[in-house]
C-alpha cells in the first residue's frame, strides 16, 4: 500500500517560512508527572514568547485527547500512539515555521527519543518538570491520584505505571521549589538563544 504514496515536493521550504516569521522553529517539550505544572508552565512560557513577538502554538495533553486523539485509551500501546501523533502534528507545525510548545506526561524515554528523531535533535528542547510524586499527589489538580489510590484508575503514571526522567534535558525546573515567574524568565532566556534569528 505504501508504494502508492508519493509525497509532493514544494517550492516553499521551512527555511523560507522561518525567515518570513523571523524565528527558528523549535519544539519545546514539557514532560513530567501529572500535577508537576506542565500545562501552567507551558502556558506561561508561550505567553512570554508571544509577547516577545514570536509565532507560537501550544499543544496540551488533555486538549489533544478531546479531539485528535479522542479514540485512544491510556493503555501502553495507545500512550505511544498518542505521543507519536503529537510528534507528527508538531513536525508539521515546525515545517510551517512555528515554535511549538507541548505539555505531555510522556513518561517513557523511548517515546521522547522517537519525537526527537522525528523533528531532529537540534529542534527538540526537552524541559523536565522535576517534582516529587508526593507534591504532585498533594496538589492532585485533576483528582487522578485520589482515583488511582482508590483503584478507579489503573496504570496512572507514578502510581501504577513508571515515569522515566529525561537523561539529558535542555532544562530542568523543580516546580516544588522554584517560583513560576522565575522559572519562566529563566526558560525564556535560554529558549530565546535557540529561536532567535
Amino acid at each position: 500500500m505504501r508504494e502508492n504514496i508519493h509525497p509532493s515536493v514544494f517550492k516553499v521550504k521551512v527555511e523560507h517560512r522561518a525567515k518570513a516569521l523571523g524565528q527558528q522553529p523549535r519544539l519545546i517539550w514539557f514532560t513530567g508527572l501529572s500535577g508537576s505544572g506542565k500545562s501552567t508552565l507551558a502556558n506561561a512560557t508561550e505567553d512570554a514568547l508571544y509577547r516577545m513577538g514570536y509565532h507560537t502554538y501550544l499543544l496540551d495533553g488533555d486538549n489533544v485527547r478531546t479531539g485528535l486523539n479522542k479514540d485512544l485509551t491510556f493503555s501502553d500501546k495507545d500512550r505511544v500512539e498518542n505521543i507519536r501523533r503529537i510528534g507528527e502534528v508538531a513536525n508539521l507545525m515546525l515545517d510551517a515555521g512555528l515554535i511549538v510548545i507541548s505539555a505531555f506526561i510522556s513518561p517513557f524515554v523511548s517515546d521522547r527519543d522517537m519525537i526527537k528523531e522525528l523533528v531532529g535533535e537540534e529542534n527538540f528542547l526537552e524541559i523536565y518538570l522535576n517534582c516529587p510524586l508526593s507534591i504532585c499527589e498533594e496538589r492532585d489538580v485533576k483528582g487522578l491520584y485520589k482515583k488511582a489510590r482508590q483503584g478507579l484508575i489503573k496504570d496512572l503514571t507514578g502510581i501504577g505505571s513508571p515515569y522515566e526522567p529525561p537523561l539529558s534535558p535542555f532544562a530542568v525546573v523543580n516546580t516544588a521549589e522554584e517560583k513560576m515567574e522565575d522559572a519562566v524568565a529563566r526558560l525564556v532566556q535560554k529558549i530565546n538563544k535557540k529561536i532567535k534569528i
